[in-house]
C-alpha cells in the first residue's frame, strides 16, 4: 500500500497514512502540463475511467495521446498506466462494503432489510418505466441470437430472463464463466447481449462485453449507474437499486427487471411467443411434465 509520511507538530513522531488519488495528484501539481491538469481533472471526477479504461479510452476522453496519459501516470509516481489502474481498482475495492464486513454490522433485526428492499422495488419500477421498458425489450425481440451474461450478484436475474425468453422465442443463451470463449464465438452483428452486473463487477462480464461490442453485438445493460463499466457501452441500459441484504446484494431488483423486460418482448413478438408456448404447453402434456393436482379451483 503507497503511504504519505506526516509529520506530528505535538508529538514529533512521523505517522503513515494511506494516500489517496488526490494526494498523489497534489503532490505532482506543480510538474504536471495542461494537458496533464486536464486528464487529472478527469480522474478526480470519476476515477472509474482509470479503473475501467483503457489508456485509449481515457486519451479520448481528455482529447489527448495514450503517451499523454503514461506519461501522466510516471509524473504521479506510479511505474505506467497499469500500475496506476491496478490501484485505483484496489481503493475502489477497499470502498465497497464486504460480505464479512456486513456479517459483522448487522443490528440483530429484519427491519433495515425489509426497508431497503421496499426502496430497492420503488426504485425499480420508477426505473422500468414503460419508454425504458421498450427501449430494452426492443432489440432483445428482434435479435438474432440472444447473449445473456451475468455478475455473481446478478446471477439470478439472468436466470430468470433465460427461462422466460426460452419459452417465447428461439435461440436464447446463457453463457457461464468457464465456456464464455467457446459459447460466444459465433456472436455476430445481428445479436443482442443482455449484461446484468453490479458493483463488485466481475472480470468476466465486463470484458466479455466489452468484446462483444467490437463485434458489433448490441448490448443491454442492467446495471447499477452512470459510472457502471457497462453504462459506457450501450445507451439501451437501466440503473437499479442494489440494497444489501444482511451480508449479501439482494437478487430482487435484477429479477423484477428480468420478469418486466419478458412480459414487454412477449408483447411485442405477438403472436410469434402464442405461437411458441402453445407448441411448449403441447409438448409438455405429451411428455406428462406436470402432476394432475390443482388444488386452487380457480385453475
Amino acid at each position: 500500500m503507497r503511504t504519505l509520511r506526516m509529520k506530528d507538530c505535538n508529538t514529533l513522531n512521523t505517522l503513515v497514512l494511506p494516500m489517496s488519488i488526490k494526494d498523489f495528484i497534489a503532490a505532482a501539481s506543480e510538474k504536471l502540463t495542461p494537458t496533464e491538469r486536464r486528464i487529472a481533472e478527469l480522474v478526480l471526477n470519476d476515477p472509474t475511467l482509470i479503473a475501467f479504461g483503457t489508456v485509449s479510452d481515457l486519451a479520448n476522453r481528455a482529447g489527448t495521446s495514450r503517451p499523454s496519459i503514461v506519461r501522466f501516470a510516471t509524473k504521479l509516481g506510479f511505474d505506467g498506466y497499469t500500475d496506476l489502474q491496478s490501484w485505483i481498482r484496489n481503493q475502489l475495492s477497499l470502498q465497497l462494503s464486504s460480505p464479512s464486513q456486513r456479517i459483522r454490522q448487522q443490528d440483530g433485526t429484519t427491519t433495515p432489510v425489509r426497508s431497503a428492499i421496499k426502496e430497492a422495488i420503488d426504485q425499480a419500477f420508477a426505473a422500468l418505466d414503460e419508454q425504458r421498458l421498450l427501449a430494452l425489450a426492443t432489440p432483445i425481440a428482434a435479435a438474432k441470437n440472444v447473449w445473456i451474461l451475468s455478475g455473481e450478484t446478478s446471477m439470478a436475474g439472468a436466470y430468470v430472463l433465460h427461462s422466460g425468453l426460452t419459452m417465447i422465442r428461439p435461440d436464447v443463451h446463457l453463457v457461464v464463466e468457464h465456456s464464455t470463449g467457446r459459447e460466444l464465438s459465433s456472436a455476430a452483428p445481428g445479436d443482442t447481449a443482455v449484461v446484468f452486473d453490479f458493483a463488485r463487477y466481475r472480470r468476466n462480464s465486463i470484458t466479455t462485453a466489452r468484446a462483444l461490442e467490437q463485434l458489433g453485438v448490441t448490448i443491454v445493460a442492467i446495471t447499477d449507474g452512470p459510472l457502471s463499466p457497462l453504462a459506457s457501452l450501450t445507451q439501451t441500459w437501466c440503473e437499479l437499486n442494489i440494497p444489501a441484504v444482511g451480508p449479501f446484494d439482494s437478487s430482487i431488483p435484477a429479477v423484477m427487471a428480468a420478469e418486466l423486460l419478458v412480459a414487454q418482448v412477449v408483447h411485442q413478438l405477438g403472436d410469434q411467443a402464442r405461437q411458441r408456448i402453445d407448441r411448449l404447453e403441447s409438448l409438455w402434456q405429451a411428455t406428462d411434465t406436470f402432476l394432475n393436482y390443482t388444488p386452487r379451483p380457480d385453475r
